[in-house]
């Protein structure tokens, strides 16, 4: 199976619960684990050539020039953490089924899950850097929604806020850093940069791509000092906790670290920061746990705790560290989803996650019992399970760092012990209680099947130590780029100094716990996320008080500033820096341009001046449109000069169908010194873009310019003579594709206000109560006028496929095309009126937006079927007796959808003010020509 596959499985998965939504929520947990599972068998089918130590890949360019690619790879360390992903994955979606009420929407938690599981998989795959962070992102966006799946609660929806505020903040800084490391490297792939360690190290920007990174990793891995965050993300559902705290979100800061290992480790610098920054998360998070009473909140600072363990041992930059760093992350995995999974059967069967609200479960939850008791000494580092065998891995490497490092970490390692003790002694042991919130009892298998499956798996990893050498070398080895074997078992001997650390731990750690009601006395530390929020209300109330300096309700003051801090600080530039005067000449201005010229200020100033009556301003700015035009087709710019016709006849028409819902003045709203004032910065402004604009025209330009390329190319590269056609269908079609999408979303804004508007309200009973200002003329649709637009409506089908056709290689285009046609039916609406119009009106106009783009889409995706990039246009001659031979590009495809989607969207805009006319103004009895007209054609 390809890469590419694997990695769009979970995100075809995520469109299962749209297309499953009224199968139930069995229907939704097995779509969803069917792609998953896909996706893990696809993975396990490259597992051996892995774990021989080859690197599985897969690329298709996107953007060569500018380093993008679509680029995939699978190595030992990419193949631990999808494993981990979709493995667990599959055990959450399980789990989720059964945990979930009926009353939640099912549907919405797996299409996140399965978006969120798509973006760590992308992390973990990602061949190209760039690619990397866009993934990442997706992780914070997709995390946000999970965490915030409960929206009713508040702890909910502030603990998404703050995991995408501080994940968010450092995966733009860690964009910046990889941006950085790129430049250094002269390229954006991995293979590539993980080959130029050294050169990295010995750059003088080691340093900031080093701090910008380590804050990405920092963040998402919730290391001090920003671990404040995942602990809050526990208000998300018991499913997404897990999930997060186990195999995904903040291992992919680890991640991060481990995959650029090769490139960033080695140096003090490196050393200083990612193993300082994991010794202290691992004693601050251990330290805080031991004092925490709810369930997942002692679980959330204890994976705060074990990745600063994981941090630390990356941190130390040999490769036994991260050789043991390795096992941990694989050992954590299994325990710690277990772990919160059972935390949630606790609070679903006793309605309380508070331990001091807990106690005795033992007799009443057996099996719950017995699997929690097995990961949870797992997690404290109890021989003969999993969990010990990576505590005596990083107690052996924390002893070769020096005495205080390993005084440190066989402190943590004892907090590791006690809060494991008091989880499992608050929760099960002791007497029952007779005022437990609900009567507890163990749920069926659908719940603890999965986290069964886990302690199986700690409690055979822990007994075979060797079953998990092979992966964890292979992972080592793709980090430290040195084959590993690495040697797993539960006794050394006597000799380590890990295993008298280990002990003392354990009796440090039974000390504690022994001695917690005197330590229960102790002041609790301030929280971080006290802290948090208090910076956050102060950038609020900072926020809100230059808000109102500012604004003050009014778009003129913020435009204002706008403009003259631009103006001011062009001013500078100039008065500052050296130029030289220009060494073009001016061209001779002939007669009737100036007398176009004179034409456009005159309709300016006239529109300034007589604004608020909207009808002459309106006849105005037509004006200076046509002039506009008639410059363009001066300056030998046909293309331009056509488009800036249709386009103003299409906006002059629109607005005045629109007129007839508005006064027929605006009421004056500025004094007359603020209109001064208001013309004295517009006018200081104009002069100085005036002056830029001269500045340009006069100068000529050292380098090539873009346009002499698209001249040379345009018939060569892509078979038009017209290059501004080339330009935008070809050249730049990319550009065109997002325009015409934009294009038909703002189209179905207006009809989704429209459809407000309509609905019963406060907007719809002001519509209804509409009058307009002066008196309707008697006969609204002169006959004159109905028949001279109904015979023009053919024509300007004729003339917007010949326009379309010829727009290769002559003034045209899919562009222009649409717009005349759409000239053709407005003038309708304008003759006869919104009714008529609209009951003769034979074409779904949002079919004809999404037609457009349909077709505008499988134009560029054909290019891939071909082998090229998106959108790569090809053409050629054909001929068809017994015509002559004639040209053909696919790019006349493309400018079809371009066609379709202008022509849908001004048609949709002239439907939605076409209703609201109906509704709110032509209540009138129709005219004769109308009753003529239906009769004649009926």
């Amino acid at each position: 199976m390809p890469l590419f596959l694997i990695a769009a499985l979970p995100f075809l998965g995520a469109l299962m619960p749209g297309l499953t939504i009224r199968a139930g929520r069995s229907a939704y947990a097995v779509a969803s684990a069917v792609f998953t599972a896909l996706a893990l068998f696809g993975v396990l089918q490259h597992a051996p050539a892995v774990m021989a130590g080859q690197v599985v890949t897969w690329r298709m360019d996107w953007l060569p020039q500018a380093g993008l690619a679509l680029s995939l790879r699978l190595d030992g360390l990419g193949l631990l953490f999808a494993g981990l992903i979709l493995g667990i994955g599959l055990l959450i979606q399980l789990y989720a089924r059964f945990y979930l009420s009926p009353a939640d929407p099912v549907g919405r938690f797996f299409a996140f899950l399965m978006l969120f599981q798509g973006a760590m998989l992308g992390i973990v795959l990602s061949g190209n850097i760039l690619m990397m962070a866009v993934f990442w992102e997706m992780t914070s966006l997709s995390s946000f929604l999970l965490i915030g799946y409960w929206r009713h609660l508040p702890g909910g929806r502030q603990g998404a806020r703050m995991a995408l505020a501080v994940t968010g903040a450092g995966g733009l800084a860690m964009l910046a850093g990889l941006i950085l490391l790129g430049q250094v490297t002269g390229s954006y792939e991995l293979s590539d940069i993980l080959a130029k360690g050294d050169l990295v190290r010995q750059s003088p920007l080691y340093r900031p791509i080093l701090a910008l990174i380590l804050l990405g990793a920092f963040t998402k891995s919730a290391q001090f000092p920003f671990h404040f965050w995942l602990p809050q993300a526990m208000a998300a559902p018991t499913p997404v906790s897990a999930y997060l705290h186990s195999a995904t979100m903040v291992k992919a800061g680890l991640f991060l670290m481990a995959r650029l290992w090769p490139v960033l480790a080695g140096t003090p610098e490196w050393s200083v920061l990612v193993a300082g920054a994991g010794l202290v998360t691992m004693l601050l998070g251990a330290g805080v746990a031991l004092f925490r009473t709810d369930l997942k909140a002692i679980l959330a600072y204890s994976t705060v705790s074990h990745l600063g363990l994981i941090t630390f041992l990356l941190g130390l930059g040999t490769e036994e560290a991260a050789s043991a760093a390795m096992v941990h992350i694989l050992v954590h995995a299994s325990f710690k989803a277990a772990l919160f999974m059972l935390a949630g059967i606790v609070d679903h069967a006793a309605h309380t996650r508070d331990i001091r609200q807990l106690g005795g479960l033992r007799r009443l939850m057996p099996v719950t019992f017995a699997l929690a008791l097995v990961a949870t000494l797992s997690m404290a580092g109890i021989p003969p399970l999993n969990g010990f065998l990576s505590k005596e891995l990083m107690l052996e490497q924390a002893a070769h760092a020096g005495t205080p490092v390993a005084l440190a970490a066989l402190f943590g390692a004892a907090l590791s012990v006690a809060y494991c003790l008091r989880f499992l002694a608050g929760t099960f042991l002791g007497p029952e209680r007779a005022d437990y919130p609900h009567t507890p009892h163990d749920p069926g298998p659908g719940l603890w099947a999965a986290p069964a499956l886990l302690v199986a798996v700690v409690i055979a990893t822990g007994l075979f130590p060797m079953l998990l050498a092979p992966l964890a070398a292979a992972a080592a080895a793709a980090v430290t780029d040195v084959p590993q074997h690495l040697h797993l078992a539960l006794w050394h001997g006597l000799g380590p100094a890990a295993l008298w650390m280990s002990l003392g731990a354990i009796g440090l750690g039974l000390t504690l716990w022994g001695g917690w009601p005197r330590l229960s006395l102790l002041p609790a530390m301030p929280e971080a996320k006290t802290i948090y929020d208090l910076k956050i209300a102060a950038l609020v109330a900072l926020s809100r008080s230059v808000n109102r300096l500012v604004d003050h309700g009014r778009l003129a003051p913020p435009l204002a500033i706008a403009s003259l801090t631009i103006l001011d600080v062009g001013l500078w530039a100039f008065l500052t820096g050296s130029h030289t005067p220009g060494t073009r000449a001016l061209t001779p201005l002939e007669p009737a341009p100036l007398a176009g010229f004179v034409l456009l200020v005159a309709a300016t100033l006239g529109t300034v001046a007589f604004h608020r009556q909207r009808l002459l301003s309106l006849l105005l700015i037509g004006i200076a449109g046509l002039m506009i035009s008639a410059f363009f087709a001066w300056a030998a710019a046909p293309d331009l000069a056509l488009t800036q016709i249709t386009v103003e006849v299409v906006t002059v028409l629109l607005m005045l169908l629109s007129l007839s819902f508005l006064p027929a003045l605006t009421p004056a709203e500025s004094r007359a010194t603020r209109r001064l004032r208001d013309g004295l910065i517009a006018g200081t402004v104009g002069l100085g873009a005036a002056a830029l604009t001269y500045g340009l025209l006069v100068r000529d330009f050292a380098f090539p310019t873009i346009s002499a390329f698209h001249l040379a190319n345009s018939k060569p590269g892509a078979g038009g003579t017209n290059a501004v056609n080339t330009i935008i269908v070809d050249f730049r079609g990319y550009d065109t594709y997002g325009e015409i999408i934009v294009l038909g979303i703002a189209a179905l804004v207006i009809f989704a206000l429209a459809e407000v508007l309509l609905a019963p309200g406060p907007a719809n009973n002001r519509l209804l109560a509409r009058r307009p200002d002066p008196a309707r003329a008697g006969d609204r649709h002169p006959m004159m006028l109905v028949v001279v637009t109904r015979f023009l409506l053919p024509i300007a089908l004729m003339v917007g496929v010949y326009i379309y056709l010829r727009g290769h290689n002559l003034p045209g285009g899919g562009f222009v095309a649409g717009l005349v046609v759409a000239i053709g039916f407005l003038l309708q609406y304008l003759a006869s009126g919104h009714g008529w119009t609209e009951a003769h009106q034979r074409v779904n106009h949002h079919a004809l937006i999404g037609a457009g783009v349909l077709v505008a889409s499988a134009t560029g995706i054909g290019a891939w079927l071909a082998g090229r990039p998106f959108l790569t246009s090809a053409y050629g001659y054909i001929h068809l007796p017994p015509l002559e031979e004639f040209e053909w590009a696919t790019a006349a495809a493309f400018d079809l959808g371009v066609f379709l989607c202008v022509l849908g969207a001004v048609m949709l805009a002239l439907a939605s003010l076409s209703r609201l006319a109906q509704r709110g103004g032509e209540r009138v009895a129709p005219r004769a020509h109308d009753v003529l007209s239906e009769e004649a054609e009926n």
